[in-house]
C-alpha cells in the first residue's frame, strides 16, 4: 500500500460511505431521484451529482463550463455557486446515467487512492481557485460524503451507518468548529466553560473553555463548574452542526442545565458548515 498512513483513515471512510451511497441509489425508480433531502435545495439526484462532481475534481478533471439559472433560491454565495455548478449540469440526467457515472467515478477514485504516493502536505487544487493540502482535501471528502450519505438515508427512510468510519471523521471536524460557536456566535463570557454530553452510536463528552481574552478551545477533560451543560444524541448533534435541522425542530431531543439563555444561544447558532 503506497498511501501514507495518515491518509488511510480518510480513504477508508470515503470508501465506506461512497459505496453505501451507491447501494442506496442503485435500485431507485426515476421519480425517487427527485425526492427532497435535508440538504437545502438539493434532491437525491443533486446530492449524488455533488458527490460525483467533487470526486471528479479530486481526479483532476476540468470543471464543467455551464451557466447557472438565476432562480436557484438556495444559491447565495460564491461558494454555493461553485458547488452548484457540478449539480446543475446533471439535473436532467436519467437514473441509469447517474448510477453509471457514480460507479465509474468510484472505480477511478479507488484506483487513484490505491496508487496515491504523494505526501499528505502536498498542495492540490481546492474550491474557488484555492490551494489545500492533500490531507485536508481527503479529510473534507470523507466528511462530506458521510454527511451526504446521511442526507440520502433521511430522504429515502433508510437509517444506518451512524457510527461508521466517516462518522468519526465528522465528529472531529464538527468539534473543531465548536469553540467559535460557543465563544463568538453565542457570546459565552470570558473565563467560562460549557460541557457537551453526546450519547448514542458515537458517544463523547467535550468541554469548551473560553479564556480571559474570550478565545475558545475544546478538550475532553470534564469541567467542575460549567456555566452550561448541553446533553443530546449524536444524530441530533450532527444534524444541528451541519445545518440540517433548526434547534426549534429538535428542542425536545436536547436537555440543558445551568445558564439556559447561553445554552439556547449556542443551540440556535450550532451550525458550523457553510
Amino acid at each position: 500500500m503506497s498511501l501514507h498512513p495518515s491518509l488511510q483513515t480518510y480513504a477508508d471512510a470515503w470508501t465506506h460511505s461512497v459505496e453505501a451511497i451507491s447501494e442506496l441509489v442503485a435500485p431507485l425508480a426515476e421519480g425517487e431521484w427527485n425526492w427532497a433531502t435535508p440538504c437545502p435545495g438539493w434532491s437525491v439526484r443533486d446530492i449524488v451529482s455533488h458527490v460525483i462532481g467533487l470526486d471528479c475534481e479530486m481526479l483532476g478533471d476540468p470543471r464543467p463550463i455551464h451557466t447557472l439559472p438565476r432562480d436557484l433560491y438556495h444559491v447565495k454565495t460564491d461558494g454555493q455557486r461553485y458547488m452548484e455548478m457540478q449539480v446543475d449540469v446533471r439535473r436532467h440526467h436519467t437514473a441509469p446515467e447517474m448510477t453509471s457515472e457514480l460507479e465509474y467515478t468510484i472505480i477511478r477514485r479507488t484506483r487513484q487512492l490505491r496508487n496515491e504516493s504523494r505526501d499528505p502536505g502536498t498542495k492540490i487544487r481546492g474550491p474557488l481557485g484555492t490551494e489545500q493540502t492533500l490531507e485536508l482535501a481527503m479529510r473534507m471528502r470523507a466528511f462530506d460524503v458521510w454527511v451526504h450519505e446521511q442526507d440520502l438515508r433521511t430522504a429515502l427512510r433508510k437509517p444506518g451507518n451512524l457510527a461508521s468510519p466517516g462518522a468519526y471523521v465528522a465528529r472531529d471536524l464538527l468539534l473543531h468548529g465548536l469553540p467559535k460557536v460557543v465563544a463568538k456566535k453565542a457570546g459565552a463570557p470570558a473565563s467560562s466553560a460549557v460541557v457537551l454530553d453526546v450519547s448514542g452510536p458515537v458517544e463523547f463528552l467535550r468541554t469548551v473553555r473560553v479564556d480571559a481574552d474570550g478565545k475558545g478551545t475544546v478538550d475532553s477533560a470534564p469541567s467542575l463548574g460549567p456555566l452550561a451543560t448541553i446533553a443530546l444524541d449524536w444524530e441530533t448533534y450532527f444534524r444541528l452542526a451541519c445545518g440540517r435541522v433548526t434547534y426549534a425542530a429538535v428542542a425536545d431531543r436536547v436537555k440543558s442545565e445551568g445558564d439556559h439563555d447561553l445554552a439556547e444561544a449556542i443551540l440556535r447558532n450550532f451550525a458550523v458548515t457553510p
